[in-house]
């Protein structure tokens, strides 16, 4: 499952999830996604002892909206206001540590317009293991940048949400037919990094 080193990528696990409980938000989030988010923490524990590196991919826009392109081009409204606490990582809930790594982005691909591409091929990492949001949306377009510069990657079902049921459960397969066994279940994954 684990082929040469792996990274740990948590993406956009941050503050509004858990202080924000508007019957309206500016993303939607399918039900149970907050659950999955906290169910990722597993992961990210299991990843630090094994000494796997973890990085976390934190969305985050300029004050002038300058930053957001096409993204308000569709559904969603304004989000993640760099200046604003519920766009910090959710640090309470999920941990942040010393040794982790942090990588801002401001459009869904940890790629695009970061320095994340050069932070995992520093670490020397094959594979991606996958947790957080949006299934749909960031970690839709990270796993598919991923596949595109050839990492191996694994998505851990159950740490990963979407905004709906139905785009999440889309999403999954649209990565599944990427990379064939790409969707994993937690307990094999947290085997795996044991062994790593």
């Amino acid at each position: 499952m684990i082929e040469g080193l792996a990274a740990l990528i948590v993406i956009d696990i941050q503050a509004s999830t858990f202080i924000d409980d508007s019957a309206v938000r500016s993303i939607d989030n399918m039900a149970g996604y907050k659950d999955r988010m906290l169910k990722a923490r597993s992961a990210i524990d299991a990843a630090r002892v094994a000494d796997i590196p973890v990085v976390f991919i934190r969305e985050a826009h300029h004050f002038s909206l300058v930053d957001f392109g096409r993204e308000l081009g569709g559904d969603e409204d304004i989000h993640y206001p760099e200046d604003n606490p519920k766009t910090a990582i959710a640090v309470e809930e999920i941990e942040f540590l010393p040794n982790d790594c942090l990588i801002r982005k401001r459009r869904y691909s940890a790629f695009l317009g970061t320095n994340f591409e050069t932070l995992v091929k520093g670490f020397g990492v094959n594979t991606l293991i996958i947790v957080g949001g949006l299934t749909d949306i960031c970690a839709h377009y990270t796993f598919v940048d991923s596949h595109q510069s050839d990492y191996f990657c694994r998505v851990i079902d159950g740490c990963v949400g979407g905004s709906s049921l139905a785009v999440h459960d889309v999403s999954l397969a649209a990565m599944e037919y990427l990379q064939t066994s790409a969707i994993r279940i937690l307990d094999e994954v947290l085997l795996a990094m044991a062994k790593a």
